[in-house]
């Protein structure tokens, strides 16, 4: 019988009967990396298959784990959905149905107006379609034949989507059963591997992302392989629940975001103490790195941004004003402020590297529905760094960045990953001077030893970058520090240095930021620690709680001595029990809380209570008050 020889992704070859189905080949091959695969378990997947298989072909197979893994799953996983849709409720209209991080979701046009009951049916009918084992099958179709199949299936949206489609592509649609729907893949060869399915929510979502068109349904969803996994991801979503930093952050009362200016965070008195301890903590860091800081105006002229190339990438995110008559922009971004100051004298090599800091409020337009507490706001503070340089200094200045990212979320106990973004197709520069930036960003991650993901595709459009994707305690990634290498802003700006030679040179640039936007990195650090800061970032570090009215003056004696030794400390002096007053603290997150009495006042000692270890026992004022200075000293976490 005639043979099909399939190319596995690890150049292993396995061969098949012609007319094998596809289904057939992904178990065969499922079952050998089962068999590889310690314990005997593998959650593989088929994908790049081409239908129908009757040639030597060649093969991706991806495990759910690997980085492609899930996208493909859960966008098959978002066909079951539409299908289970269309199942239930006749007549409804697809539009898009993408995976997402941790996710997927279909976009419904529907009379009905679906509800969390609704999920729940949908839910048992997608079950059911993943029980039917539909084998998953590609086919394409030319133009004309693919606008009269969706017109034929009353698919309106399909239809412009294929009209939109330029004159060359390849259209492609996949069957499961007696459900048909456009799409450029990959998928699963069969309903089945999805095992376990959950919907999560619905909303409403703009036809296209325009306002101007129609509202649609978007029901949200996530599957896994296993129903372990997927209850373990609904663990951590309910833990996310109560970490969010809107609702801890309203409890602490640390910042709120006020009708009269949506997207502009306020900080309250609890919420500016965090604020400034990070930002006393980051001025100190970069003294002893060698920055110095600047400040730059928030409003400049629109001419300025025509110069620095944001007028072409950045306008339509832009605040505008006119000043005598003028045309003004607010600052998006730091970096042409730090180009002008740098300008503002002729520099030798010898001043070189040149490392400005600086705490730069910008402003940036963003839709109201993309707002989100301190993580999407319309104004922030990034803690920016312009670093200018020779062309020798690249990868020595890279590589000090890359330590002082290293340290500064060390502090914090985060880990992270690192991604290495390359030329954007909306770029400003050349071939050579990008390639040349790209290399410098390699070798300086090559020589300190760090794995790294490239990420095509994604730089700034002035040059590639680094970008640091740091992990919380629930397995959450936030982007956060990026190293951004750049020789056009330099050149467009005329920046120049005089050389060993006597001659005018042009100087490296870097652009770098490590909390990225201090609002962000607040509200990333709120669910970190959900709200139970440590002792060095409380804004309240010890709680006084005396027992009685009789005691007060004893704990405001206290309260002085704590105080004059900079550990910031509140009393509690109501007229409330001690019980009422000790659950106050823990809901307050309160690091010490110190119990005051009659045994208190006689001995000289303090009844110490910790948030996180309970009961401490009578301790001595000084040698408690050295137990906190040290835990701020050391930045215990």
């Amino acid at each position: 019988m005639e043979q099909i020889k399939i190319t596995l992704k690890d150049g292993s070859v396995k061969e098949f009967p012609k007319g094998t189905t596809i289904m057939a080949m992904a178990e065969a091959i499922s079952s050998r990396l089962a068999k590889e695969a310690v314990g005997g378990e593998v959650n593989g997947i088929v994908v790049d298959l081409k239908y129908p298989v009757n040639e030597d072909a060649e093969v991706s197979i991806l495990k759910f784990e690997d980085e492609q893994g899930p996208h493909v799953f859960r966008h098959t996983s978002s066909h079951i959905l539409a299908q289970a849709v269309q199942r239930l409720y006749p007549g409804s209209k697809l539009a898009i149905g993408p995976s997402i991080d941790n996710g997927f979701y279909y976009d419904i046009d529907s009379e009905h107006r679906f509800t969390q009951e609704d999920l729940e049916k949908i839910e048992k009918e997608m079950e059911k379609i993943v029980q039917e084992n539909l084998e998953i099958e590609r086919f394409e179709l030319p133009r004309d034949q693919a606008i009269e199949l969706m017109k034929d299936k009353g698919e309106s949206y399909k239809v412009e989507l294929i009209q939109d489609l330029p004159e060359d592509a390849v259209i492609s649609f996949y069957k499961q059963g007696d459900f048909v729907d456009l799409c450029a893949g990959p998928h699963l060869p069969s309903t089945k591997l999805v095992k376990a399915i959950k919907l999560l929510s619905v909303a409403g979502a703009y036809w296209r992302g325009d306002e101007k068109n129609k509202m649609l349904q978007r029901i949200y969803g996530t599957s896994f392989p296993k129903q372990k996994m997927l209850e373990e991801y609904l663990h951590r979503l309910e833990e996310a629940k109560k970490r969010d930093h809107r609702k801890i952050g309203k409890e602490l009362d640390l910042f709120s975001i006020q009708d009269e200016g949506p997207g502009f965070p306020f900080f309250h008195p609890k919420g500016m103490m965090i604020r400034n301890i990070l930002e006393d903590f980051w001025r100190k860091a970069h003294v002893k790195r060698g920055y110095t800081e600047i400040k730059t105006p928030i409003i400049l002229n629109e001419q300025l941004w025509h110069t620095s190339g944001h007028w072409d990438h950045y306008k339509d995110n832009m605040y505008f004003t006119k000043i005598d008559e003028g045309d003004y922009a607010v600052k998006p971004m730091n970096c042409p402020g730090s180009m002008l100051v740098y300008r503002r004298k002729m520099h030798s090599y010898r001043d070189l590297p040149i490392r400005m800091a600086e705490l730069g409020l910008v402003h940036r337009h963003e839709l109201s529905g993309a707002l989100h507490g301190l993580m999407r706001v319309r104004c922030f503070t990034q803690d920016d760094a312009h670093i200018f340089m020779l062309p020798n200094q690249i990868k020595d200045e890279i590589k000090g960045v890359i330590d002082f990212v290293d340290y500064v979320y060390s502090i914090f106990g985060f880990k992270y990953h690192i991604e290495l973004s390359t030329r954007p197709e909306k770029s400003m520069g050349t071939d050579e001077e990008w390639n040349l930036a790209i290399g410098a960003l390699k070798d300086a991650l090559q020589e300190k030893n760090l794995p790294y993901k490239l990420n095509e595709g994604d730089g700034a459009f002035y040059g590639p970058k680094i970008d640091f994707h740091l992990e919380d305690c629930i397995g959450r990634t936030w982007q956060c520090g990026t190293i951004q290498l750049d020789f056009q802003m330099p050149q467009r700006f005329d920046l120049s240095y005089i050389g060993s030679d006597g001659e005018k040179h042009q100087p490296v640039m870097i652009h770098r930021v490590i909390f990225g936007s201090i609002e962000r990195f607040i509200g990333i650090l709120v669910e970190h620690f959900a709200g139970k800061f440590p002792t060095w970032l409380a804004p309240v570090q010890v709680k006084l709680l005396p027992i009685a009215d009789k005691y007060k003056p004893y704990a405001e004696k206290l309260m002085a001595e704590i105080a004059d030794a900079d550990i910031r400390v509140e009393l509690d002096d109501r007229n409330e029990k001690i019980g009422y007053k000790i659950r106050e603290a823990q809901m307050e997150k309160v690091p010490y809380m110190v119990i005051i009495g009659e045994k208190e006042m006689e001995t000289g000692m303090v009844s110490v209570r910790s948030r996180d270890r309970g009961e401490l026992g009578a301790q001595n004022l000084k040698s408690f008050m050295e137990t906190v200075l040290e835990e701020v000293k050391n930045k215990s976490l």
